[in-house]
């Protein structure tokens, strides 16, 4: 379908639906977990391999899906992408036991994983530089409200066994929802004007940009040129991104694994279960604490939408690393000094800071970034290499969160201390290693690297000529 038939708005919203899935399915889990670890009789052990799993096949996936979409285009394996949501979602809403839902979310990871890597890249490449920041944004955007659109059925399905079938069920089987919306959205939506650029597709090309473009100041024929020259570089491999790429490398999983490590899953799937279990909160109490946790999230990854074009990237990420850092320490602090129920509300409202300090910084801005600072010739498989390592430092956290609650006696002072580290961990990272993109095209970074690796190769060669 030609983009002129599609607005702007359509185009990037239902770009960023991989996000919302994103979001939906690693969400959905924390409302279901416990209702499942009843109705199957699971351990602690089991139940925390369960919300895991879909993580190994996410890292899989995210893999996996970077060379194929430099290969095959983003818009095909959007598609592909949606159709394993559609399969993951409804095994995992007909799983009979422990093995099935195993299998089942593995499956649905696949799918969570290639939306993941495609996604931020597919947003990255359609926007123009001067809203690249707040488009980019859509993503996390889509995240956060998948997260509070599966804390929102995880409240109105739970107690409710409708025509005979659990609650559980019908909570993850919402998922095939939003999954039917990608696969109509994957289907109209248009390709990448970079990647079809590379594959010689120039008039195509051009035509989406002037779309794209229509109602923006952005010169798009000039846009096409500079994206001409970037296309006509050497075509990348394992050489390239070990080379001049390889900052882009460092920095994209540096960040990555640091947006995990924070624990910001750890919230989003256990936090019923922390209520639960370290306050003795009744199931739909917990829930409602969920949703109010989720409703935070989105209006500040909002607020980020409307601030990421006027702020520094660097800037941002200072700033929320900061906030984590200090919300979630005194957490721990509190939770070891005072009594548990003295401990309740303090937690919840240092949470809710907590998820501020995350969503209008590290959430957003690690994937918007993962697609800025690649190279085009190697932007897929980069793309893949950054979301990967999320997905690891994801499965770390998220296997180990109970397990390390229980450690500690169910105080979440414990596991809070922890991310508190590496929130400070975080600081240093970004004041050492993340370099700025806010305003450049992605042809203006990729050539800055391109112009710091001549010049280092150039003063190597002087100083072996020299010796």
């Amino acid at each position: 379908m030609r983009v002129r038939h599609l607005s702007t708005i359509f185009i990037f919203t239902f770009g960023a639906l991989g996000g919302l899935l994103f979001g939906f399915d690693t969400g959905i889990i924390s409302g279901a977990s416990s209702l499942i670890e009843s109705s199957f009789k699971l351990n602690i052990e089991q139940t925390g391999f369960i919300t895991s799993s879909v993580l190994i096949g996410s890292s899989v996936g995210a893999l996996s899906i970077g060379s194929l979409s430099d290969k095959f285009g983003r818009k095909r394996l959007l598609l592909v992408a949606s159709l394993l949501f559609l399969l993951g979602s409804g095994l995992s809403m007909a799983a009979s036991g422990f093995v099935s839902m195993i299998i089942a979310r593995i499956i649905l990871g696949f799918a969570v994983g290639s939306a993941s890597a495609l996604t931020p890249a597919y947003l990255a490449e359609l926007a123009d530089a001067p809203h690249r920041g707040s488009l980019g944004t859509m993503f996390q955007l889509m995240v956060t409200l998948g997260i509070l659109l599966a804390y929102v059925s995880n409240l109105g399905f739970l107690g409710h066994n409708l025509l005979g079938i659990r609650d559980w069920r019908w909570m993850l089987g919402s998922a095939l929802i939003p999954a039917v919306a990608l696969f109509i959205g994957s289907i109209v939506l248009p390709e990448s004007p970079r990647y079809l650029v590379e594959k010689g597709s120039i008039d195509e090309a051009r035509e989406v940009l002037h779309d794209l473009r229509a109602k923006t100041d952005e010169d798009p024929d000039k846009e096409l040129a500079g994206i001409q020259a970037v296309a006509n570089q050497p075509k990348g491999g394992l050489h390239e991104l070990m080379t001049f790429a390889r900052p882009a490398v460092f920095v994209a999983i540096g960040l990555m694994l640091l947006q995990q490590l924070v624990g910001i899953n750890s919230v989003i799937y256990f936090l019923p279960q922390v209520f639960i279990k370290g306050f003795g909160f009744a199931d739909g109490d917990a829930i409602w604490i969920s949703v109010g946790i989720g409703i935070v999230n989105f209006l500040c990854t909002v607020l980020a939408y409307n601030i990421m074009d006027k702020f520094n990237r660097r800037t941002i990420l200072l700033f929320g690393s900061v906030v984590m850092a200090t919300s979630i320490i005194i957490l721990s602090f509190l939770n070891f000094t005072l009594s548990v129920k003295a401990a309740a509300v303090p937690t919840m409202i240092l949470i809710a800071i907590y998820i501020f300090g995350f969503a209008v910084s590290w959430g957003p801005i690690c994937w918007l970034m993962i697609g800025e600072i690649f190279p085009l010739n190697v932007r897929g498989i980069g793309n893949s290499i950054g979301s990967a390592a999320n997905w690891i430092g994801n499965f770390i956290v998220s296997q180990f969160f109970l397990v390390l609650l229980n450690a500690f006696h169910n105080n979440v002072g414990g596991p809070f201390a922890v991310f508190g580290f590496f929130a400070i961990v975080s600081i240093f990272f970004v004041l050492y290693a993340v370099p700025e993109t806010r305003g450049k095209t992605l042809e203006e970074i990729e050539m800055e690297m391109r112009h710091k690796e001549a010049t280092k190769e150039a003063k190597k060669a002087a100083e072996k000529a020299i010796d």
